[in-house]
């Protein structure tokens, strides 16, 4: 595993020495040779596609980079469009620091630093808590902004890995039309239309409208030799409005309808062998997810000054789903072979409805005390969270032979007149400055209070969470930091009838982290490398286990859950031709329970030792480019007790386009291939719901711009 990692760390270090250099010298060509700067220019890019330079979300507002004592990774839209990105999962594996966890029931699951993200409260669209219980739309983001560490400073209730936030597409000033059209070898298409422009000739009103439909085949199949498909509508509307000159008001709404089969994933044996091939789906072919999700929201900025703004922000969140699940389990008394000796399912007909309202109101201004200069915000956000269940169970552990499939039992979630629901609020208000004390030293300092309020006594969380940070730059372009900050996650109740704690209240989680970084801008600004060690620290650690030889799990808290380690990143433009973006993660978690507990010392589950990636464009004329990829990731436990071992891989990559005008039209062709050599792997997921990777596959994409 050392020598996998090893190599692929060497060569991405190696890719950056060299084309430093080769950089170098094309540099001083340009500046020694007038005969030859108009050619460069033609040929070279006149903007940086891979770097970013500021993460509207990591201290609310577009601060710069380097002047953020954080580590932050911002993934653009230009490099998930090259990679043929078709989900979240496909965009995040551009960072280390996060892996992928189960992909069952059409969501995602990830892990940051090694923590699992919550579905709800972990996710962030444009600065705003977002329900993430689904497969998030990426076509209409902008970028993806990986905030790493605590963040309940500016978020309350949020985990001590860190937060995603998607920053949504804005809209244009000036017409434009963008069409695209992919598709892979198994048949799957995706057709997208983005579109925007100015609907009056002062340019005062603007518009930014995405449309997508996609029709997905999956290459593992059911009992009956199906395969599982998926059908997604998503619209998208984005409008601003400037009222005056100083009043800016946007109005954003979109719409998802996504339908799929479901595959919970495979099954490993003690061996972390997967049981019965890799194309089983265990679901049953009549099992389905109906996600219905819809997205209103506004934001109102107002400069009161240059220096003094306000900015007020609600979004409602509506989301509706229908699960009729099979809900395959292993038989522990049927043998050990499922395809012949039989496996049991428990089919439910189950009706969602989560209803998320979001609201802030940020103050922020910049101001002198003397020689200090202050970037000051102070702001307060809440949330209003409903859910609501309702549904119809069929027979439990009914046994599943070969050749003799179960129909579908018709179940209906409408015959449950007892419908289950639970509600909460909560309100934060925070306030932060960063301090400019001389060219060389900043300083952050910031605190919040967070009060989530639920029906019933005892059921009421409330935090104070600090944060402070120091940033020291040697030079202009460099930055070296260290911050302190803390996280707050309340944890809700069990809900899951398997479970011997069913029902009961669980108290929030508490973490702290510790980190040291530092960010150099090299090669005019054009390349960006960040490095950043840190210690995180939580306190009433939820863990649950699955009981031994039985169908049933338990949920406890107790002890602590650490994570040290360390991590390196490196993202935009190497030379005239040659862009990437990279990283790499050492990881070492672990459980700190008491001695007796048999967790002790375990480490959790998907949080590999060691991870890496890198993606590369290379561009041979102004119309041609190739590009290169690589994933590592380390070896994971797939349990909590570390019997069950996934094995490491290391996937590559590769893509070629090519661009021509047309009429003129830019239209382009993208080939590329995933899983080149075609490797066996295990991604995210336990030993009952593990990811299978995909073997080598082939997409093809067709884009216009008019």
């Amino acid at each position: 595993m050392l020598t996998k990692i090893s190599c692929l760390s060497l060569a991405i270090t190696s890719a950056i020495l060299s084309m430093s250099a080769i950089a170098d010298e094309q540099n001083q060509v340009i500046q020694t040779s007038s005969s030859g700067i108009e050619h460069v220019e033609v040929k070279g890019r006149q903007f940086n596609d891979y770097k970013v330079g500021t993460a509207s979300g990591a201290m609310r507002g577009d601060i710069s980079i380097l002047d953020t004592p954080q580590s932050v990774t911002v993934i653009p839209d230009f490099i998930t469009d090259e990679q043929l990105a078709t989900n979240l999962s496909e965009v995040l594996v551009n960072d280390s620091s996060v892996t992928g966890g189960s992909e069952k029931w059409n969501r995602q699951v990830f892990n940051l630093r090694g923590f699992e993200l919550s579905s709800g409260s972990g996710f962030l669209i444009n600065g705003q808590q977002q329900w993430s219980h689904y497969v998030q739309p990426i076509e209409t983001l902008q970028q993806v902004e990986v905030l790493k560490g605590p963040s309940s400073m500016l978020y309350g209730q949020s985990g001590p890995g860190g937060l995603i936030n998607m920053v949504t597409k804005k809209p244009s000033y000036d017409p434009m039309l963008d069409l695209g059209f992919d598709i892979d070898e198994y048949g799957s298409t995706r057709l997208q239309l983005d579109t925007g422009g100015s609907l009056n000739e002062a340019q005062t009103l603007r518009y930014r409208t995405v449309l997508v439909k996609q029709d997905t085949q999956y290459w593992r199949e059911y009992r009956d030799d199906s395969n599982q498909e998926r059908d997604r509508w998503l619209g998208y509307v984005n409008v601003e409005f400037d009222i005056t000159d100083d009043l800016l008001l946007s109005v954003k709404y979109d719409h998802t309808q996504d339908k799929t089969g479901i595959d919970r994933g495979g099954w490993l044996d003690a061996d972390g062998k997967l049981i019965g091939g890799r194309d089983v789906i265990w679901d049953m072919p009549w099992a389905f997810i109906d996600n219905t999700i819809s997205n209103l929201g506004g934001e109102l900025t107002y400069h009161l000054t240059d220096d003094w703004k306000i900015k007020a922000g609600y979004n409602d969140q509506q989301f509706n789903r229908q699960r009729l699940d099979s809900s395959p389990s292993l038989c522990s008394a049927c043998g050990d072979d499922p395809l012949t000796d039989g496996y049991h399912i428990s089919p439910f007909d189950r009706y969602d409805d989560w209803q998320h309202k979001t609201g802030y109101v940020d103050f922020t201004g910049n101001f002198h005390t003397g020689d200090l200069e202050h970037q000051l915000l102070i702001g307060a956000n809440m949330l209003d969270y409903y859910y609501g269940q309702l549904k119809e169970s069929g027979d439990r552990y009914q046994l599943v032979l070969p050749n003799q499939p179960i129909p579908n039992p018709q179940l209906d979630y409408r015959n449950d007149d007892t419908k289950s629901e639970s509600e909460y609020k909560h309100y934060g208000f925070y306030v932060q400055d960063l301090m400019t004390i001389n060219e060389s030293w900043k300083a952050l300092a910031g605190v919040r209070y967070d009060e989530q309020k639920k029906d019933g006594a005892g059921n009421n969380s409330y935090a104070v969470s600090p944060k402070f940070g120091v940033i020291y730059s040697p030079v202009s372009s460099a930055s070296i930091y260290l911050n302190y900050s803390k996280s707050f996650t309340p944890q809700g109740m069990v809900n899951d009838i398997n479970d011997l704690n069913d029902k009961m209240n669980l108290d929030p989680e508490y973490g702290e982290q510790y980190e040291l970084g530092t960010k150099w801008e090299l090669l005019d600004g054009r390349l960006l490398l960040t490095g950043a060690v840190f210690d995180i620290t939580v306190n009433n650690v939820t863990v649950k286990e699955q009981i031994e030889n039985t169908e049933q799990t338990i949920t406890t808290q107790s002890g602590e859950q650490r994570h040290r380690g360390f991590e390196m990143g490196s993202q935009g433009q190497l030379s005239y031709e040659w862009f990437m973006t990279g990283s790499m993660m050492y990881l070492d978690a672990e459980y700190i329970r008491p001695a007796q507990d048999s967790l002790n010392g375990k480490t959790p589950v998907d949080a590999p030792q060691w991870s890496a990636n890198i993606w590369t464009r290379y561009e041979m004329t102004q119309d041609l480019a190739f590009n290169f990829g690589a994933i590592y990731v380390g070896e994971r436990f797939a349990n909590t007790s570390n019997s069950i071992v996934k094995d490491d891989y290391i996937r590559f990559d590769l893509g070629a386009a090519y661009s021509m005008p047309i009429m003129g039209n830019d239209i382009s062709i993208r080939m590329n291939i995933k899983n080149l050599f075609d490797i066996d792997y295990l991604d995210g997921g336990s030993e009952t719901d593990v990811t299978v990777g995909e073997g080598r596959s082939f997409s093809l994409a067709f884009e216009a711009k008019f």
